[in-house]
């Protein structure tokens, strides 16, 4: 199977979530949260963790792995710099990223 990398910058609540579910899933989307943002960079990631960290004292960036069959169905999206791309996945659809997850989510870097 092949797999491809994906990141994501995160805040405690949502990392205490990460960390109930033994690092294997992301929890659900909340109301206004209608997409979820996997990028494809850490250099990316460590960004936005940076630029949110006014917002929640403490950022983190995870890493982690998705099967490539699962994620070729969502175009990656340049919303900026050349290197800030991501996948827009819908949040109906985070179950099924959830189970495309292999092995599990890992905190790769802690900011402040």
């Amino acid at each position: 199977m092949e797999t491809i990398v994906c990141y994501r910058p995160l805040g405690q609540k949502e990392l205490d979530l990460v960390i109930e579910s033994d690092y294997k899933k992301w929890p659900p989307r909340l109301p206004e949260q209608p997409i979820f943002y996997p990028v494809t960079s850490e250099e990316y990631a460590i960004e936005l963790t940076q630029w949110n960290i006014t917002d929640f004292g403490k950022g983190y960036v995870s890493r982690f792995l998705v099967n490539k069959e699962f994620m070729d169905k969502y175009p990656v999206k340049t919303v900026g710099a050349k290197h800030h791309t991501e996948w827009w996945i819908p949040a109906e659809d985070l179950e099924e990223l959830n189970n495309n997850i292999v092995g599990k989510i890992e905190i790769i870097g802690e900011y402040e």
